[in-house]
Order: C-alpha cells, then structure tokens, then sequence
C-alpha cells in the first residue's frame, strides 16, 4: 500500500476535491518551532496541530517523553476539522520528517483510512511553486469517533515478554545512540535488550525521498519471516517512520510502543543493552 501524495496530485485534487490538509512541522529541540513557521505561511486551507499539546500527552513518571495524546480530545480537535470517516486528508512536515507520520499513525490508531503524506512536505511545496498563505481555514464542525486500533500499540509489558523467535523490536534512533556511544536527551544510553537497529532516515533514499516499495521490502528483508514487528526509538516519534515504511512494504502485524526508550528506562530494573544486536 501507498500512503503518500505527490504535490502535484494534492495541487490538482485541491482544485477538485474536498480534502483536509494538516500541517505539523515541529522540532524536538524546539516544538514551537513549527507553529510559528504555520503562522508565517502554509498551504492553502491547512489547519495546524502541535507535537507536544496535540500530538502528544502530559509527561509523567513512565510513559516516555511523548507519551500518546488524550484520544477523546485529539479527537475533538479533528472533528473541528470538520473530518469524519470518509474526509480524505493530506499532513505535511517541513520535508520528509518524523512528525507527519506520528500525525498520520496517531489518525490510523484512530481508525481513519484515508489519510496521506506529503511527499517532500513543505519544500517540495514550495518548489513547485504553488500558493502558500497565512489564512486560518474554517470548515463546519463535525463528531469524529474514534474507533481505536488496540492491536497497532505494544505496551511494556508485550515488549518484555516477546517472543523473539516470532517478534522482532526495531530501534529507529541513530546507530550512536543505539550502541550507547552518545545520548543527548536521556539519563541512561544503549537500547532494550534484543532490539534491531534500523535507523529511520534510512527508509528514505540518498537524496531524502521515500524509497520505493521493493527497496523498503529489501530494506526489511532481514524480518521479514517474523509474525510481528515492534517498532520503538526514544519517545515514539522517529519509530513511525518506520512503522509506516513496513506497512507500505506490506508487512501486516505491526506494533508502536509508544513510550519506547524513555519508557523503558524510566523503570530501574529494566538492563539496558549496548553491544550490536
């Protein structure tokens, strides 16, 4: 499956159709980064949501440095939207970023089908030539009802008790953080014990575009006789990539664990490993 769009597809189906677009450039340093980069311009008719007050919920204790949002007012937000089951909607990052597909597996988690990515995002956009604004849209309301995918998240305990011989855990952070050889945001370094690296700028190809189809199926040939796939990073961001990236492979039984690494060690007596797995 494809869950991508090509600016000149949305600048056509624009003219024609009735789509929702979102927009949901961010920075982990700097979550508001994006929203003022929105306020300056976007694409014609976008709305806006943010990483940390949309597209993430209150930090505690456990539950990582992004845990999953209030699903009933996320919701909310996007029946503001005026999105129902059958609004066909487009997101966009700055380019091919981690932020549009944790906004997209955020909708999917929710059960809508229809949603796709910018290809290139903004820039691409923007290459093109096409209309940007800083016009808020507005669109009648309506009630979206989520109806929740329990089976695309994997919680702490399902990664501990994996079974790896079936299941396999993917680390979508950096090679460097993976082996514990740097850690720029958390107090313990290394990753979950049996975790597979696969770096998620690395389902993009050398000059930053999504691979094709048969280059993600080579990409995650290695896994591909596993029944079921965990994808995890730091905080459940840089994992959707992935996670994306092995549905359009056509991989059927994939998991998030939304709190991944930070998750993980916010629990003492869970090891952590450093060595290539």
């Amino acid at each position: 499956m494809v869950f991508l769009i090509t600016p000149e597809s949305l600048h056509t189906k624009l003219k024609k159709e009735d789509i929702v677009i979102i927009d949901v450039r961010s920075n982990l340093q700097n979550p508001d980064v994006g929203e003022e980069q929105y306020d300056e311009s976007h694409l014609p008719d976008a709305y806006y949501l943010h990483l940390d007050k949309d597209l993430s919920g209150e930090v505690k204790t456990h539950g990582g440095n992004h845990p999953l949002p209030n699903i009933k007012k996320l919701a909310k937000k996007v029946g503001e939207m005026g999105i129902d089951f059958d609004t066909e909607i487009v997101i966009y990052d700055a380019e091919n970023d981690m932020y549009a597909p944790r906004a997209w597996w955020l909708l999917y988690y929710m059960g809508h089908e229809k949603t796709y990515i910018l290809e290139g995002g903004f820039k691409a956009w923007r290459k093109q030539g096409y209309e940007v604004t800083k016009k808020i849209p507005s669109r009648k309301p309506t009630s979206f009802v989520p109806r929740v995918r329990e089976d695309v998240i994997a919680t702490l305990d399902d990664v501990k008790e994996r079974d790896n011989e079936r299941a396999i855990l993917i680390d979508s952070r950096t090679k460097e953080r993976y082996l514990g050889q740097t850690e720029p945001l958390y107090k313990k370094a290394g990753h979950i014990p049996g975790a597979k690296n696969f770096f998620w700028k690395d389902v993009l190809d050398e000059n930053g575009n999504w691979k094709k189809i048969d280059q993600l199926k080579d990409h995650f040939s290695m896994i591909a006789d596993k029944d079921e796939v965990i994808v995890s990073c730091g905080s459940g961001i840089s994992a959707c990539p992935n996670f994306l990236a092995l549905k359009m492979a056509g991989f059927q039984h994939v998991k998030l664990y939304p709190g991944s690494f930070s998750d993980w060690i916010s629990y003492e007596e869970n090891p952590v490993e450093k060595k290539e797995e």
